[in-house]
């Protein structure tokens, strides 16, 4: 499933086309995804200008100018793809290295737009149709179910040591598990967990409590994670995301942070810290593949 930085790559590719565009028509071509379109969802849409695009978690969201917001999400095979009528799609930007969801069986929403640079379609793929799509006003976001009880972003300034301390004090659960839990960290997924956890030489076993000392603070060992955590997921947004299976960028390409994974699926290779000399493993925590070094992440 796309994660946090996959996310913000499809933000920042459709921001340019989609901010401060007309929707003049809104075509949904089936009733539900995941769940169930809102009886009203197009209609809801044709006619407004997008002021916006932003992001929570992995939720892309699409602000109009009636203070309506649109949350969607990818899944796991979801993809939007921008169509402009005077080049057509293959004159997109981008090298198309891996094969786009074009199957229009698969094309389940489309926005007509009209920009500043003529009318423009944006189409969602989704052909698992895991994906979804809801539609409700921007005051009601912070309560809405799918935020309620989100945690700190992970790109933002609050998420610090201090907020992880109070957090992870007298938890037994291993680090992996608590990374992963989205009342923790918004949008922190399992690929970039393992790669910060390689990072700041902490074992996915550890308890996350061993963290912090007997007054609540953090130790030097979660500050370090802290910093992991936020370089890991700026260095893949900078490089675009992973691209890993279905995943691709809005103008077709891939990402490339997947070159560059330190432990995700290498198991068996050798530990990429220099002076180690161990095997990354793969172990299942939680019904998820954990990668990690158990040389060098103690």
């Amino acid at each position: 499933m796309p994660e946090l930085p996959e996310v913000e790559t499809v933000r920042r590719g459709l921001a340019p086309v989609m901010e401060g565009a007309l929707i003049t028509r809104a075509e949904v071509r089936r009733p539900d995804l995941r769940f169930p379109f809102p009886p009203d969802f197009a209609q809801r849409l044709e006619n407004r200008r997008i002021l916006a695009l932003s992001r929570r978690a992995k939720y892309l969201l699409i602000e109009l100018d009636n203070d309506d917001v649109v949350i969607a999400h990818l899944g796991m095979s979801g993809s939007f793809r921008v169509i402009e009528a005077a080049s057509a799609e293959a004159d997109m930007p981008g090298d198309f290295h891996y094969a786009r969801g074009k199957d229009a069986r698969h094309d389940h929403v489309a926005l007509h737009l009209l920009s500043d640079r003529g009318p423009v379609q944006v189409v969602y793929n989704d052909p698992r149709r895991f994906g979804f799509m809801d539609i409700g006003p921007r005051e009601t976001l912070a309560t809405h179910a799918f935020f309620r009880q989100l945690g700190e972003e992970p790109t933002g300034n609050r998420l610090d040591a201090a907020y992880l301390a109070s957090r992870f004090a007298g938890k037994a659960q291993p680090l992996k598990s608590t990374l992963l839990d989205q009342r923790m960290i918004a949008g922190l997924g399992n690929i970039y967990v393992c790669e910060a956890l390689w990072r700041a030489r902490l074992s996915p076993l550890r308890a996350s409590g061993t963290l912090v000392d007997t007054k609540g603070r953090p130790r030097a060992s979660l500050v370090v994670l802290t910093e992991a955590i936020r370089a890991v997921i700026a260095d893949a947004i900078a490089a675009g995301g992973s691209s890993l299976r279905d995943h691709i960028q809005t103008d077709g390409s891939l990402g490339y942070f997947q070159h560059t994974f330190a432990v995700y699926d290498r198991e068996g290779k050798p530990c990429a810290r220099p002076g180690c000399g161990g095997t990354i493993a793969r172990i299942t925590q939680a019904g998820r593949s954990t990668f990690h070094c158990a040389s060098c992440q103690v």
